[in-house]
């Protein structure tokens, strides 16, 4: 059996756009009711991907808008990215164009492993903002991954792949 390799993957977005509950479904397969600001957690998780085991480091960020987006240690030894937005929030679908921007320019590259994940699918239609189409359209954009998400729902969460990063 090949050994266990090494990966960090950071869980970015907006303020309040599910970014802990997600991760926490992910990892412990439980659901946060309630909203606490995150500052910052790591989770581990050993996930298999096409038979090789990884050892995954899950750094669960604090809310980032136009005024607090990532610092220089959300860059150091990252593998990939998951961009959070809430389907029901213009504004922080907005912010995943900013942040992924703040990624690519920081790290002089064109390009990076990314999960584009529109989280919050499950509520009401008339709440929702942003449609699948634009999520996969921005996906498409950025050449990345996307898929739609509930951390209520742990069904939903299963499709989110942090093996893509």
């Amino acid at each position: 059996m090949a050994p266990i390799r090494q990966r960090k993957v950071a869980i970015v977005g907006s303020r309040a756009v599910g970014k802990s509950s997600l991760t926490v479904r992910f990892v412990e397969g439980t659901f946060v009711e309630n909203y606490y600001p995150t500052i910052e957690n790591t989770f581990s998780r050993v996930i298999t991907y096409k038979g090789q085991d990884y050892s995954t480091e899950i750094v669960d960020t604090a809310g980032q808008d136009e005024y607090s987006l990532l610092n220089s240690k959300h860059f150091i030894g990252i593998h990939g990215y998951m961009i959070v937005y809430s389907v029901a929030s213009r504004q922080s679908f907005e912010m995943v164009r900013v942040i992924r921007d703040k990624i690519l320019n920081h790290l002089g590259a064109d390009w990076v492993p990314l999960v584009l994940v529109g989280n919050k699918c499950d509520l009401q239609p008339e709440w929702r903002q942003i449609s699948i189409e634009e999520g996969k359209k921005t996906a498409e954009e950025f050449n990345c991954a996307w898929t739609e998400a509930s951390e209520e729902r742990p069904e939903c969460c299963k499709c989110v792949r942090i093996d893509h990063c």
